[in-house]
């Protein structure tokens, strides 16, 4: 992971504290969860025990997890009086590295899930602010979701500073229109969508279904971006070359997507700020010269 600041971690926890995460198919490939190393452990009998369960969902205050109601722990966590709860997340880090941590929770309401017999739905209010990893891992998460809205029109530029910033390893790739894959060059990418540049006759293009293939880096991944072409113009001089502009499919927008943007929107943004307060020093220190 990069390196986050404690304000930063600070602004995560304070703006989503409440916000909770369901843990889809998307989701845990995004954050890289490891569901098999997803336990609890609790005393029993002055036994300590280590149980796998079902991570649903999580907070910063609370978890929500299933267990079977078969399973040896679910008397005892589910009884009128459960011992101290401690839940182990596990995500995939960086080089494949393990990030484990255990938070002390009490359980809080328990009921079956989606109506079963043999699952029940486990919440478990955390007795202390999570671990920093957790909160940069689920805090980036939802910061790229906001910003998703929020930010949704804003261009980048695709250039060598750019890419590098993005971890998009190149502007050549796939755009796959009504089926048929087609070699395009991007040229600039925001949360809502991408102009590319490719061979073909405009009016054929507009309105048809694309889905943009880009390959990035750490990770490395391919992630294709549904969506449809809104319009396409000839480039001058070359009546067989366009410029399309593709409009995401806002629900089919991957996460992980979402997130190379929003890194790229942000170090941008920090730098700015950095100028900014560079050129308010130097002003400042110009000033105070001429005052004496």
């Amino acid at each position: 992971m990069g390196i986050v600041t404690s304000q930063k971690l600070t602004q995560y926890y304070d703006q989503y504290r409440d916000t909770e995460v369901t843990f889809t198919k998307d989701i845990i490939r995004t954050l890289k969860l490891d569901p098999r190393q997803i336990q609890i452990k609790y005393t029993d009998k002055d036994d300590m025990k280590f149980r796998p369960c079902i991570l649903n969902s999580t907070s910063f205050q609370k978890a929500k997890i299933i267990v079977s109601t078969k399973d040896e722990c679910f008397e005892v966590i589910a009884g009128k009086e459960p011992p101290p709860v401690h839940l182990k997340f596990s995500f995939f880090g960086e080089n494949g590295q393990p990030i484990s941590f255990f938070i002390a929770t009490k359980v809080t309401e328990k009921k079956p899930y989606n109506n079963s017999n043999e699952l029940a739905q486990i919440t478990l209010q955390f007795t202390q602010r999570p671990p920093d990893d957790l909160i940069e891992i689920v805090g980036k998460l939802l910061e790229a979701n906001t910003n998703a809205i929020r930010r949704r029109e804003e261009r980048i530029i695709v250039n060598e500073d750019s890419k590098r910033k993005l971890k998009l390893m190149k502007e050549e790739c796939i755009v796959v229109i009504q089926g048929v894959p087609r070699n395009c060059i991007v040229r600039d990418l925001s949360f809502s969508g991408a102009k590319v540049v490719l061979i073909g006759i405009p009016n054929f293009m507009i309105n048809k279904d694309a889905e943009l293939k880009l390959q990035f880096d750490e990770p490395s991944e391919t992630i294709s971006i549904k969506g449809a072409i809104m319009s396409a113009d000839p480039i001058e001089g070359r009546k067989d070359i366009c410029s399309a502009s593709i409009k995401f499919d806002e629900y089919q927008v991957p996460l992980s997507y979402k997130i190379h943007v929003n890194d790229y929107l942000t170090t941008v943004r920090k730098a700015q700020l950095s100028a900014s307060d560079q050129i308010a020093q130097q002003r400042a220190a110009q000033f105070n010269m001429m005052q004496r």
